[in-house]
């Protein structure tokens, strides 16, 4: 189990200089911001270091640069976005270290807060270089990580500074950690994990972690497909990866020995065309025609499923049971998704997701606020549910 400090082990810090890397990686549209959840992830954090009287220093990166200044991923382009949702006037330092940032830190008042240029401007980011985390760390007394999103990256701002300035998890990290460590680190059995999405390809790890892991693996989406077609059932022209079939086997035989059931629907809503409300059927998984496509679980595999759900403790949740961006392809997930919630809001299940097709999803079925945490990390989240080490957040850990 991972211990981290929290900004409820900072004393006081009333004047002292708080880098703090967030996530403003965030999408834009004509000159706009489109999707401000990231920015208001950070206001739990950023305003009670500011309220304490710390100067705030905000650590970001935006688009992907490559260790070269383009004027259109300047962080300033989100400044004024960002000083909506912090309800706050915040100053822009052209600069992530040297004298500029220091002048800049003696401009400001206690509680003031800052924003540091883009820190992929600089190549010692991704290269996770010392001697500019020592630079960065100069115009810093503590450092707080409130970026799981990018914590699955070994940079400068995402793991150098936590090994040179006291390292505190922000709020969201904290609550994002915490809610892992209840998912798959020390959760209550028994554990569900749904696994959904188009292909088996770019979850293979998640699969092969999580039979270990958990006591019900679910799997849906196109990738259902794969698995169906590798025990021999004949899945017409729907989405499938034919070649992993052994992968699919060497899957379910790992899940046989560690004492994970693994559901795949045995009834599936199919059509001939890929289009919203066309015609189509719900039949038997042995009954697909030769024209028709899978595209969603059927109703009575998720009544099956929901009853599993009833019997769990625990859920993870990564990607889609159907094509659910078109209608009627949405049902499963839908229905399942608000199984989950009615669960988690009656205190019997935890519930977990995460990935953006699964926040996506929960946010098309009404449920986010229901569920114990979602997450908006995505290749985080994604790698953690691989099992694979985190840099930023091993960073943290004080054990």
């Amino acid at each position: 189990m991972m211990v981290f400090s929290t900004l409820d082990d900072l004393g006081d810090i009333k004047g002292k200089r708080a880098l703090v890397r967030v996530d403003l990686n965030v999408p834009m549209a004509d000159g706009r911001v489109t999707d401000e959840t990231r920015m208001r992830a950070l206001l739990p954090t950023v305003l009670e270091l500011a309220d304490k009287g710390a100067k705030v220093l905000l650590l970001a990166h935006f688009g992907r640069p490559k260790g070269a200044k383009h004027s259109e991923m300047s962080v300033s382009m989100v400044l004024d976005a960002l000083q909506e949702v912090v309800g706050r006037e915040i100053m822009f330092v052209p600069e992530v270290a040297g004298d500029v940032v220091a002048q800049s830190v003696g401009i400001l008042a206690d509680g003031d807060i800052a924003l540091l240029e883009n820190t992929r401007f600089w190549a010692g980011e991704e290269k996770n270089d010392p001697e500019l985390a020592r630079a960065v760390a100069a115009n810093g007394d503590f450092y707080v990580n409130d970026a799981f999103s990018a914590a699955h990256r070994a940079h400068m701002s995402t793991e150098g500074l936590a090994h040179i300035l006291p390292a505190y998890a922000g709020r969201s990290m904290e609550a994002e950690l915490k809610a892992l460590e209840a998912a798959l680190g020390s959760p209550e059995h028994p554990v569900a994990a749904v696994v959904g999405g188009a292909k088996v390809s770019t979850k293979l790890d998640v699969l092969n972690n999580l039979v270990k892991q958990v006591d019900h693996l679910i799997i849906g989406g196109g990738m259902a497909n794969t698995f169906l077609a590798a025990r021999g059932v004949h899945v017409g022209k729907s989405l499938c990866e034919h070649d992993l079939a052994d992968q699919a086997n060497a899957i379910m035989d790992a899940a046989d020995a560690a004492g994970c059931t693994v559901h795949l629907p045995y009834d599936v809503v199919t059509s001939r065309e890929f289009r919203a409300n066309p015609p189509v059927r719900t039949v038997n998984v042995h009954e697909v025609a030769a024209e028709e496509m899978i595209l969603d679980v059927g109703p009575a595999a998720v009544e099956a499923l929901a009853d599993v759900l009833k019997n769990c403790r625990t859920l993870v949740w990564n990607g889609p049971l159907g094509a659910f961006e078109i209608e009627p392809f949405d049902a499963a997930t839908v229905s399942l998704a608000r199984t989950a919630a009615a669960l988690t809001r009656e205190g019997s299940l935890v519930s977990v997701a995460g990935g953006g097709d699964t926040v996506a999803a929960l946010a098309h079925a009404g449920v986010t606020q229901d569920f114990t945490f979602v997450s908006t990390a995505g290749g985080a989240f994604l790698e953690w549910m691989e099992g694979k080490p985190l840099p930023g957040v091993d960073a943290l850990n004080i054990v």
